[in-house]
């Protein structure tokens, strides 16, 4: 089942304390924190990576994979995505622990 794009917008407006945007991705959307790719809202449910230092954020979320053979990621509840202070922490602080993405080679020759 493909993300509505209204649920990826009621994700967006809780993560207003963050520079935060989305791609969309085979009917599915990456979500990105500082120009970091930090988690992924597949099935209208909100994955996060896991990352170290996250441990005091993430108690008592359970854990599964977006998608069939997926690592495990942070399973958010709605109930936790509507605490801004708390999403945007985890959401910066998955920024923080990852590095940045490599440049992408040039294909012109």
């Amino acid at each position: 089942m493909a993300t509505s794009r209204a649920r990826v917008d009621e994700i967006m407006s809780n993560l207003t304390l963050v520079e935060a945007r989305t791609r969309a991705m085979f009917g599915e959307y990456g979500l990105y924190c500082s120009d970091k790719f930090v988690a992924m809202i597949c099935d209208n449910t909100l994955y996060i990576k896991p990352v170290e230092g996250q441990s005091d954020l993430t108690t008592g979320l359970a854990a599964g994979p977006p998608y069939p053979s997926a690592k495990d990621h942070w399973i958010v509840p709605d109930e936790r995505i509507a605490d801004t202070e708390w999403i945007c922490a985890l959401l910066q602080r998955t920024a923080d622990a990852l590095p940045l993405p490599k440049p992408r080679k040039s294909t012109k020759r």
